[in-house]
């Protein structure tokens, strides 16, 4: 049996007691979790600075090097999410319906733990404690598959989160990570049939399609983030200003930031020249369309310099480079976006409501905004607590996949000596 079998075989047996641990008993182990992490502070970010001096050498980009640094601040962030959770109500048990038959049988639909989740992930060492933390409180034991790059922040944290767990009583098995950069156990673990119940990949478009290419195990689908803001002709400029630079500069690298901004025709020229200045100071390069830049020539705006080619509208950036296309109208935003988005986040900025009803009713995606920034795609800021990821597809969860999103439910009958005629 291979080491990677092996552990999904003691998460599937710490998965039957983790199924029946009580909320107290979870929320016991979250906070100990927590505060396992705070005091291993400073041991955390010297493993954290190992994987950090590596990524600089072979050259990780300044985008992704964000992603997987750690701070103190950042730690006691990631141990406030692991209280948060503590908060929520527990799913497992949940009745979310009943009825009784005629002839007499009690039928209920009980939320119960998905079993045993595989989670493959790249660079956010924070991924770590936010799906452990989500799949106890869930009563799922979890196999961890982090990227290379955060190996030593990875390998620190499940370590803490394991034995903290295992204090309070639950199977230390419950959280385990594949501590290897070895592709073949990523692999391996993709056709678990039988020991993994679901697979989670998050990270960039390249992991989640192999992993979607290659797993036999069910896989949700999550991360792919090419997210798009709409400046409608009835916005209010400045507000529409203020959004997109929260959007698009925040926190570029991760999967609800903006990376394609439309412009309605008609406010083009009064709009262009507030926000493409504003947007060249914060460091960001734009890339317009023929229209765009058009205009910035005729205005004397030279930040827009880069043409955009078809490639750009694609693409999500994960940095500080957005595109810029304007617009014939409503209707042309909707079709950019319905060609081009990946179902993750859009919003549009207006002050008409006929027109926020119509990109509210027509935008298929798994967050749809009027007048707020996208980079409110988030399991925290929904008030989910951590998040295992964002999902973009329509089957079993979609959009900030928090407790709720990693359960399923059975059917629990009860009768007094029924049989079928």
């Amino acid at each position: 049996m291979s080491s990677i079998r092996e552990m999904a075989v003691r998460a599937r047996q710490a998965a039957r007691s983790l199924g029946q641990a009580s909320a107290k008993q979870k929320n016991a182990a979250l906070l100990a979790m927590a505060d396992s992490l705070v005091a291993g502070t400073d041991d955390l970010i010297a493993a954290n600075n190992r994987d950090i001096e590596a990524a600089r050498e072979r050259g990780m980009t300044d985008s992704m090097l964000d992603r997987l640094t750690l701070t103190p601040q950042r730690v006691a962030d990631i141990a406030e999410g692991l209280r948060q959770i503590v908060q929520l109500p527990d799913p497992v048990g949940e009745t979310l319906d009943g009825w009784t038959r005629p002839n007499g049988l009690q039928i209920q639909r009980v939320r119960v733990p998905l079993g045993v989740i595989g989670i493959i992930y790249e660079s956010r060492p924070n991924v770590t404690a936010d799906a452990a933390g989500l799949c106890l409180k869930s009563g799922n034991a979890c196999l961890l598959r982090g990227g290379s790059e955060a190996l030593h922040s990875n390998a620190f944290i499940a370590d803490r989160l394991s034995k903290a767990a295992e204090s309070e009583g639950l199977p230390a098995d419950s959280i385990q990570l594949i501590a290897t950069a070895d592709r073949e156990a990523a692999r391996e673990l993709m056709r678990m049939n039988g020991l993994v119940d679901v697979l989670i990949p998050r990270g960039g478009a390249g992991l989640i399609r192999s992993v979607i290419e290659n797993a036999t195990v069910p896989v949700i689908e999550t991360g792919t983030g090419n997210c798009h803001i709409y400046v409608d002709g009835s916005a209010d400029l400045d507000s529409a200003l203020q959004i997109i630079v929260n959007a698009k500069c925040s926190r570029p690298s991760v999967c609800n930031a903006v990376e394609t901004v439309l412009i309605h025709e008609v406010i083009a020229e009064d709009f262009l020249p507030i926000v493409g200045p504003r947007l060249s100071e914060s460091g960001v390069e734009i890339r317009g369309c023929e229209r765009t830049r058009e205009i910035a020539v005729e205005m004397g705006l030279p930040v827009l310099i880069r043409p955009a080619t078809e490639d750009d509208w694609h693409t999500e950036y994960s940095s500080l480079v957005l595109a810029i296309r304007i617009v014939d109208s409503l209707d042309d935003a909707l079709t950019h976006i319905h060609t081009y988005g990946t179902r993750h986040s859009e919003s549009i900025i207006t002050e008409d409501y006929s027109s926020s009803r119509r990109f509210l009713n027509e935008v298929d995606a798994a967050c749809v905004y009027v007048n707020a920034s996208t980079r409110f795609s988030d399991g925290f800021e929904f008030g989910f607590g951590a998040e295992i990821g964002i999902s973009n597809q329509k089957l079993h969860a979609r959009g900030p996949m928090g407790l709720r999103e990693l359960t399923t439910y059975k059917y629990v009958i009860r009768g007094d000596g029924q049989i079928r005629e």
